[in-house]
């Protein structure tokens, strides 16, 4: 796209979509902004290796304990949707510090925590932290333009990505030398450098008043009544839900191929996030020249080609684990080449409910990919098999790439 037609196509966002003019914003550093987006995922399974002495620490079922992380994930998926629109009534600050205010004193409530009902109900807060992803998004959308937003989503994706990773390595070995309540502890102070650096970095940040932002429901309307914001979100949930397929699905069926090894089976299967890094850079260092749409499409085109050779392989009898695992990496990639620059088309469809936008497409994302692998999960359930998952996979992932088509025909008509 050229800078003439980049001008256009702003315009006419302006003209069609909305007549207001973006407020203002103070650009903070983008590595506080990676840090708000890390800290928001971190907490998700930084625990999960300390389950087990959490549930004897309490005298609790297992399956109870485990609500700290399945409960976790879906307060999260709510609270991203009410975030954004509340800051784009209140702004971007105020929610941020809100959110690592709530998260602080959740983290330390589940230090001290006495009982399970305590410790899952502080762990339940915890999830307030969710919606800083969104609006480090919606703070670089306010202060870049379409193209450099992109840009810079990729970096942010990659602390995002990164920080699930190390969470369970960090947790673990917490938990190993001093007890699984130290965790919370350095989350609590990870919380509190956060808190003080959004308060001297997040400055000028207030959304601009608007109609729309006092009203949540009519602003979600406005926003599901766009083509243009279900092309790009439906892009994002049926990309994630590949992810989820592969999740769910990888240790029934190609977890036997590695001989019932768990080290081995979590190390090929780390390849995907690894990917996700590599896409997340890519989008990040070439995000900037590049279309949204033409961004879209080729990252889609690269997990249905990488799913497809995959499928080819399974089908024909292979079952070296690079020949299964590799083509996964383009699950990876794809993703993260999608997810910048999906968010930064969904929070352009209004640039009044830019919040409300970033909320609502996280939410979508989030329960559409649950969704998808649930449904996934119950085929793999009658049907075990490696090119069972390779063709449910490839299945969403078509349905990425159509989405993916549709959200830059759009681009282009406009």
């Amino acid at each position: 796209m050229t800078r003439t037609e980049s001008r256009i196509d702003h315009s006419s966002t302006q003209a069609i979509d909305d007549p207001t003019k973006k407020g203002a914003a103070a650009q903070p550093r983008l590595i506080i902004l990676i840090l708000l987006s890390a800290l928001a995922v971190l907490p998700v399974n930084m625990i999960l290796p300390s389950l087990p002495k959490i549930s004897a620490a309490f005298h609790a079922d297992f399956a109870l304990v485990n609500l700290s992380v399945a409960g976790f994930s879906i307060v999260t998926a709510t609270l991203e949707a009410i975030g954004g629109a509340i800051s784009d009534r209140f702004g971007r600050r105020p929610v941020v510090l809100t959110a690592l205010a709530i998260f602080i004193i959740a983290s330390i409530g589940c230090v001290l925590a006495p009982n399970i009902g305590i410790f899952l109900l502080c762990r339940m807060m915890q999830a307030c932290i969710g919606p800083c992803y969104s609006v480090a998004l919606v703070i670089i959308k306010e202060t870049s333009d379409e193209h450099e937003a992109a840009s810079k989503f990729g970096y942010l994706a990659m602390g995002w990505a990164l920080a699930p990773m190390v969470g369970p390595l960090f947790g673990g070995s917490l938990d190993e030398f001093f007890g699984w309540r130290a965790s919370f502890v350095v989350l609590a102070i990870l919380g509190i450098a956060a808190f003080l650096l959004s308060m001297s970095e997040l400055r000028g940040s207030r959304a601009p008043a608007s109609a729309t932002s006092k009203n949540y429901l009519a602003s979600y309307a406005l926003l599901l009544r766009s083509a243009r914001f279900w092309a790009y979100t439906l892009c994002m949930a049926c990309s994630m839900g590949v992810l989820y397929i592969f999740l769910g699905g990888a240790p029934l069926t190609i977890g036997n191929a590695l001989g019932g090894s768990s080290a081995r089976l979590g190390f090929y299967m780390g390849l995907v996030p690894a990917g996700f890094i590599l896409g997340s850079y890519l989008a990040g260092r070439y995000g900037a020249r590049i279309p949204l749409g033409t961004i879209l499409v080729i990252a889609r085109l690269l997990t249905c080609i990488g799913l497809s050779v995959g499928l080819a392989l399974s089908l024909s009898g292979m079952t070296e684990v690079l020949a299964l695992f590799g083509p996964c990496i383009f699950i990876g990639i794809g993703n993260g080449l999608t997810m910048p620059a999906a968010n930064s088309g969904a929070m352009s469809v209004r640039s009044d409910m830019v919040g409300t936008a970033a909320g609502l497409a996280a939410a979508m994302r989030i329960a559409g990919g649950a969704l998808i692998g649930s449904i996934g999960g119950l085929f793999i359930a009658q049907s075990a098999t490696i090119h069972t998952l390779f063709a449910l996979m490839l299945i969403s992932a078509v349905l990425a790439l159509l989405a993916a088509i549709w959200a830059a025909s759009i681009g282009k008509r406009r």
